[in-house]
């Protein structure tokens, strides 16, 4: 098929690109095989809805600030033999998002409890959900800045749009007292109204060592636990097998 500029600039005003880039090889291809026009529209069509679909999964992507993309399918379970596996390939479906229910992973350093987080999320942006990634230092660090400028109702209020937050890295660094009222100021507000997926080096009995404070820690485990999908991770660190493995 010969390039047409009127089909190709009705294509651009009907917002059409993938039938711009596509109607020439796609009418060649038809023709070769002596398809009808209703199966060359509908492959032009198909071409554009697969397409837009890639290219909203691609701005979900990249609007929940991964750190790293992680896939669930390149996790090594068979490191973590008490892991239930069946269980994370169930939460992957994204019927805890449905529910807003909140998924814990809790173990060491190093077992790959923030791959299993991001891939879970991936998963969700892939349906069509809306993310967001932060670790929890530097949630905090954001919601400490929005206090300061009297942004703080509107920067929750952006959160409560969103389907699944993920927070990663609890307990790596201890909070201050207005840093620890904070987070549990934004926790309390997503209770129940969305999904969250938290990641931590902590047992529960040792949140209050980077809380600081034992009723607000009381207070947020009560919350976080509450309908929680709880799992955690023992084993051996993944990257002191690489060094061992590679020395």
């Amino acid at each position: 098929m010969e390039h047409n500029d009127l089909l190709e600039s009705y294509l651009r005003q009907l917002r059409l690109p993938s039938f711009v880039r596509n109607y020439q090889a796609f009418a060649a291809d038809a023709a070769r095989s002596n398809l009808d026009y209703t199966r060359y529209l509908l492959a032009l069509a198909e071409q554009e809805v697969n397409k837009r679909e890639q290219n909203r999964i691609q701005k979900r992507v990249k609007l929940a600030r991964f750190p790293v993309l992680k896939e669930l399918a390149d996790f090594d379970f068979s490191a973590l033999p008490t892991l239930n596996k069946a269980q994370v390939l169930d939460l992957s479906r994204g019927e805890y998002i449905h529910k807003r229910e909140p998924i814990v992973f809790i173990g060491n350093p190093g077992l790959g409890k923030t791959h299993l987080a991001i891939s879970l999320a991936l998963s969700a942006c892939y349906q069509g959900r809306k993310v967001r990634f932060w670790t929890a230092a530097g949630l905090v660090n954001e919601l400490l800045l929005a206090q300061d400028e009297h942004r703080l109702h509107r920067f929750i209020s952006a959160a409560l749009k969103l389907d699944l937050i993920v927070l990663d890295e609890l307990g790596f660094i201890p909070f201050s007292a207005s840093g620890a009222h904070a987070l549990f100021t934004f926790c309390s507000e997503v209770y129940e109204r969305l999904a969250l997926i938290l990641t931590t080096n902590l047992k529960f009995a040792d949140w209050v060592q980077v809380l600081g404070d034992e009723r607000l820690t009381a207070a947020l485990l009560d919350r976080i636990t509450h309908h929680a999908h709880i799992l955690e991770l023992v084993g051996e660190s993944f990257r002191f097998r690489e060094r061992f493995r590679d020395g």
